[in-house]
């Protein structure tokens, strides 16, 4: 099980740019066959849903394509999978739907380790029910959330916890099954943020224990867009706003106004794509999703591991807040004494692309006492290449050095 890297990177145009992206947490860069399925869809006979004459068909396959891929992805039904604009549209959304049943007294626990897009709808939505927001703690030391906040802010009026499947700024991979089991005793639904967790591990949303569990293509090759996946059963409970004449079918009345059905395509192209990486002698495609996971995840941990060690070699120079047992290939650093802002300019000069900021991850930043500092961020993804991290390590020594 060996990523061939050199041929993945083929599939990809824009690479041959000459940029070193480490910025996958804030989205990947596309295939061809991704911006291919979309122009071929926008392109072709295309109507609105329906069965009367092919331009109607082709709409209505895309959705089902959609529907079926992103389900092989998730290990999820394909009646349950909601297409939204953004995760963050979703969660809010869906924080507007659940929170119509909240009163005072109820309680909503969020997380120190969240984006913010798994925070404020929730905590937003809390206030305006007059419900009361209890925090999951970060341990700034390790990069783990502190499970004894968890069990302190659990009760018999928890509604929800909302926590997430991975930190876009740290990479920590937090107990998701455990957090959810604890929830779930008490009552609570369980709202999983899988953006990061999605682009670098096998996801199974009954597993994890996620009641729902959102995504975002474009971390993952596809277009931007965001993905919801819960039990049709789940979501035939829950009871929008929505227009008179729509329909009430589950999962379509979650999805307000007509489909963008180019980039459903473009999603399930995608998705083939992470399919074809590393695919063995798997023949459906939930299994070939599996196993190019793995080699993947192999390839990811080798390359996080080489520059954290050559990293460490620096000493003093290089703080990395990336610490937690499980993590993603994501790692988070400041320079003592130096603004990070000026090493990702350094870089960015090299063409060597790893951003610098908070990343929307107000609360985890936070907790870290970064507020002013900034950190740079540095993400691994399948298509990085051996010479993409020397050009990267090289260009940390030459900024410090400078």
């Amino acid at each position: 099980m060996t990523l061939d890297v050199a041929l993945l990177r083929t599939a990809f145009p824009s690479l041959a740019s000459g940029i070193a992206h480490f910025d996958g947490p804030g989205g990947t860069q596309t295939p061809l066959a991704v911006g291919q399925a979309i122009l071929d869809t926008l392109t072709g006979p295309l109507s609105n849903r329906g069965t009367s004459v092919a331009s109607e068909r082709r709409a209505d396959d895309a959705v089902v394509a959609f529907r079926a891929a992103m389900a092989d992805l998730l290990a999820a039904d394909p009646s349950g999978i909601v297409y939204g604009r953004s995760a963050t549209q979703l969660t809010y959304d869906f924080a507007k739907h659940l929170s119509h049943g909240w009163t005072a007294g109820d309680e909503v626990v969020v997380s120190r380790l969240d984006h913010d897009a798994n925070v404020r709808p929730w905590v937003q939505a809390a206030e305006r029910a007059g419900a009361t927001v209890r925090w999951i703690e970060l341990d700034a030391a390790t990069g783990e959330l502190d499970l004894e906040s968890l069990d302190a802010a659990l009760g018999e009026r928890t509604r929800l916890v909302a926590v997430t499947a991975a930190s876009n700024l740290l990479g920590t991979i937090p107990p998701v099954r455990t957090i959810a089991d604890r929830a779930h005793a008490v009552g609570a639904l369980v709202w999983v943020d899988g953006v990061h967790y999605t682009a670098h591990h096998v996801v199974d949303v009954e597993a994890l224990g996620a009641d729902f569990f959102v995504c975002s293509p474009y971390k993952f090759f596809g277009p931007h867009c965001g993905v919801l996946a819960a039990s049709p059963a789940l979501l035939e409970s829950i009871h929008p706003d929505k227009l008179l004449p729509s329909t009430n079918v589950v999962p379509e009345r979650f999805e307000f106004g007509t489909l963008p059905y180019e980039l459903m395509a473009g999603v399930t192209a995608a998705i083939g794509v992470l399919a074809s990486i590393d695919p063995g002698d798997a023949t459906t495609r939930r299994d070939r999703l599996v196993a190019s996971a793995a080699a993947v995840h192999q390839r990811e941990l080798a390359l996080r591991t080489r520059i954290e060690d050559e990293l460490a070699d620096l000493g003093p120079l290089v703080e990395l807040h990336s610490r937690a047992a499980e993590r993603t290939a994501t790692l988070f650093m400041t320079f003592p004494g130096r603004r990070a802002a000026d090493a990702a300019a350094f870089l960015a000069a090299r063409d060597v692309l790893a951003p610098a900021g908070s990343f929307y991850a107000v609360e985890p930043f936070a907790a870290l006492g970064l507020d002013d500092v900034g950190g740079l961020r540095v993400g691994v993804a399948p298509y990085t290449s051996d010479e993409d991290v020397d050009r990267l390590l090289d260009g940390i020594r030459a900024f410090l050095a400078d």
